[in-house]
């Protein structure tokens, strides 16, 4: 097998060519993947019954307690490295196995602990079958950073989209014929051992392992650090639903995790694979101080130019939306997702910071900003969860901000950008958000009443209509150039 070790950097326009055209094969692939998913996700959950989500939430604890440790941090190491041989890439790849198989034997071994928390017997048998999930993470940890290496975003794009018709059929299948939970189970595992299988192939990945780990310290250090912060990370993402676990019913839980789904979306599902192309991006140029900037300020105002009227919308229409899309049993969620999507935005802004970071050699910011979100937001869900899910959702429009605003104030400084440059870049998607909120809000209380669909589809016109002026009236330039992104040609000066 041959890998990439290039140590120079491709000229100015091959290298901006190339990077758009990444981050058009990986979003492009993740909104087609995540159609086909979401499809039958929706479908799915009006099958499904509240407590059923319930428990996979439980399990999902767990699950990504451990997944933090499955050595994928050292998978990114190699990303950043400028140069890696052969020897390293088997060391790498033994590293992944032995981690992986640890994990499983641990989550096999500790389930009762976890049912003896949440006081629900069948999430022994659950996280026992969800264990096999390590076994695939090797397959798709090495092959997924020697493809971002070169840059090749396309071959992981098949990848995520066979997985994703694999995974969305098993999860469609195992609801019609009455799995309930378990089909939150086999659906992930299938697409996960597809992904793996394909993104292997495809980097032709699949060597003799090595475990003599000996002058592998630097990559495991690198590897360590960037799985500090995910723990970090872990205690901010999970902590609500540790919390909420142990005091909700599987049905309160169930109605909240649910809702949280439907309003992370867009940052859990489009704004990662945006953050693993401006990793690879960043790593490239990580010498050129000003050009990282300019790359991360125009990268921040692209991504909020499509957030924003997400969370907005979301927020404005939640009562149609959900009774349309999942069903009258979901009807408790429509209060929670208006103001959980109230608190997305913040989020969506504070995780673009640690791509900059890390491939600026300075992955330690990350983990910095994950302590302090801890820190912040468990105190705000264990004072929130006892409001209920409603509770929880204030915790969040409380809690994040205080996050973004640690995280901003020890992250510019390393990326090289000033606050009033990414402020500048934010604005016209921020004021074009709430100026179209508004809209919709007014609109909803002046129509005359209508079926649901006629309700809905009505408010989703009118604000992508209030939207899309604002924009062109006030911020014609962001448009263009966004425009330009997605033709793969060049701003040109004004």
């Amino acid at each position: 097998m041959s890998e990439p070790t290039e140590s120079t950097l491709p000229p100015a326009d091959s290298f901006t060519d190339q990077v758009r055209r990444a981050v058009i094969w990986r979003s492009g692939s993740q909104i087609l993947a995540q159609s086909l998913q979401w499809a039958a996700t929706f479908l799915v959950i009006r099958i499904l019954d509240p407590q059923d989500y319930g428990l996979f939430a439980m399990t999902s604890v767990v699950m990504v307690f451990l997944n933090m440790l499955n050595g994928t941090g050292l998978a990114s190491a190699l990303i950043q490295r400028p140069e890696v041989t052969k020897a390293e890439i088997r060391q790498l790849f033994g590293m992944l196995l032995a981690l992986n198989a640890m994990l499983a034997a641990i989550q096999f071994l500790a389930a009762p602990l976890a049912a003896a928390y949440y006081r629900q017997e069948l999430v022994v048998p659950l996280l026992r079958a969800q264990s096999l999930l390590y076994l695939t993470t090797p397959f798709i940890a090495l092959p997924g950073a020697l493809l971002s290496r070169a840059m090749d975003f396309r071959h992981q794009a098949s990848a995520n989209i066979a997985a994703s018709i694999a995974g969305a059929s098993t999860a469609l299948t195992g609801a019609l014929l009455g799995w309930g939970v378990w089909t939150l189970v086999a659906a992930p595992l299938m697409l996960f051992v597809v992904r793996g299988a394909m993104m292997t192939w495809s980097a032709r990945s699949l060597m003799w392992p090595s475990f003599d780990f000996r002058g592998s310290g630097q990559l495991a250090r690198y590897g360590g650090v960037l799985a500090a912060g995910q723990l970090f990370w872990f205690l901010q993402s999970q902590a609500d639903v540790f919390i909420a676990g142990r005091h909700f019913s599987a049905h309160q839980l169930g109605i909240y995790t649910t809702s949280l789904f439907l309003t992370q979306i867009f940052v859990s599902k489009f704004v990662p694979p945006l953050n693993e192309v401006a990793f690879s991006a960043y790593a490239r140029i990580q010498h050129d101080d000003a050009a990282v900037s300019r790359a991360f300020v125009r990268g921040a105002g692209i991504v909020m130019l499509a957030a924003m009227p997400f969370y907005v919308g979301l927020a404005a229409t939640a009562e149609p939306l959900v009774l349309i899309a999942l069903g009258e049993k979901w009807h408790e969620m429509a209060p929670v997702v208006r103001l959980l999507a109230m608190a997305m935005p913040f989020m969506t802004l504070n995780i673009l910071y640690t791509p900059a970071c890390d491939a600026k050699g300075r992955p330690g910011i990350g983990v910095r900003n994950g302590a302090a979100g801890a820190a912040i937001l468990a105190a705000c869900f264990l004072v929130g969860v006892q409001g209920g899910a409603a509770g929880l959702g204030y915790a969040w429009i409380v809690g994040y901000p205080l996050y973004l605003a640690v995280s901003t104030w020890r992250s510019l400084p390393v990326i090289g950008v000033k606050l009033h440059d990414l402020a500048a870049a934010t604005a016209p998607s921020v004021l074009a958000s709430l100026a179209m909120g508004l809209v919709v809000r007014t609109a909803d209380l002046l129509l005359p009443p209508l079926e649901i669909h006629a309700r809905f589809a009505t408010l989703v016109i009118i604000g992508a209509a209030a939207y899309a002026a604002w924009l062109m009236a006030f911020a014609s330039g962001t448009v263009r150039e966004l425009v330009a992104l997605v033709r793969l040609r060049r701003v040109q000066a004004d």
